[in-house]
């Protein structure tokens, strides 16, 4: 259940937007940039209520974003795509090529699937709808923090989509790359199956072996790429031109 704000606990804001309160030990801390003062505050007290939250900063326009995330370095930015001054790709690839530790979940009303996959691309930890449930994005902020990629279901399926459609044609020097690849014929299968969103069980059922079997195979295939979750696995049967071969 969520907490009450702790009495003597005050919230405050600097002309920049961002707002401190009185720090809670081994919270999360989350900084929120959003362009409409409205959904801005209330986001704020909902964050504030939730056991193990602390709302560290905020901005209302993308050039102070950067800024935020230098001077206050949260754990989690809850970033909305459609920012003044800077949008959010832009705030994203900026943060990816300074080294910033801060974790993007990007928090919008767009549905526009190119925006999600260059949003990937660029490096945010998770994409969350503003229609999405009050505990849905507390789950997606746990679950980022602890070092996982939040996607749902729906936007999974768009994201790896967009991803796939280009990569059709691909060019020499990937064709090339896709010829060396590590894995085995049996490892390409399970990636490819990965990759258009089947679970181990229903992989097992497809190619006639054990659930087990699947795990074990996925355990070599995370060892050998080195990526460390289906996503990541996924991004590369994509890239590589693999995702299709389970229908061939």
């Amino acid at each position: 259940m969520p907490e009450t704000i702790e009495q003597g606990t005050t919230i405050k804001h600097d002309r920049a937007g961002s707002s401190t309160s009185t720090p809670r030990t081994g919270a999360i801390r989350i900084a929120i940039a959003d362009d409409h003062p409205i959904f801005l505050d209330g986001l704020r007290r909902l964050l504030s209520l939730e056991e193990g939250f602390d709302v560290i900063g905020e901005a209302l326009e993308g050039n102070e974003v950067l800024d935020l995330v230098r001077e206050k370095d949260p754990d989690i930015l809850l970033l909305d795509l459609r920012m003044p001054g800077l949008d959010g790709l832009s705030i994203l690839q900026r943060l990816k090529y300074s080294g910033s530790r801060t974790k993007v979940i990007v928090l919008t009303a767009s549905e526009d699937k190119n925006e999600f996959v260059q949003a990937m691309k660029f490096g945010c930890s998770g994409i969350v709808l503003k229609q999405t449930a009050t505990e849905l994005l507390y789950k997606s902020i746990r679950k980022v923090h602890a070092g996982e990629i939040w996607l749902d279901s729906h936007t999974t399926a768009a994201v790896m989509r967009q991803f796939a459609s280009p990569s059709r044609s691909l060019p020499g020097p990937d064709r090339k790359a896709r010829e060396r690849s590590p894995l085995s014929q049996r490892e390409r299968e399970i990636v490819s199956l990965v990759a258009q969103g089947f679970k181990n069980k229903e992989i097992a059922e497809k190619i006639f072996i054990s659930e087990q079997t699947v795990k074990n195979h996925l355990h070599n295939i995370f060892d050998k790429l080195g990526v460390s979750d289906r996503l990541e696995l996924a991004l590369y049967a994509i890239h590589k031109g693999i995702h299709t071969e389970a229908e061939e």
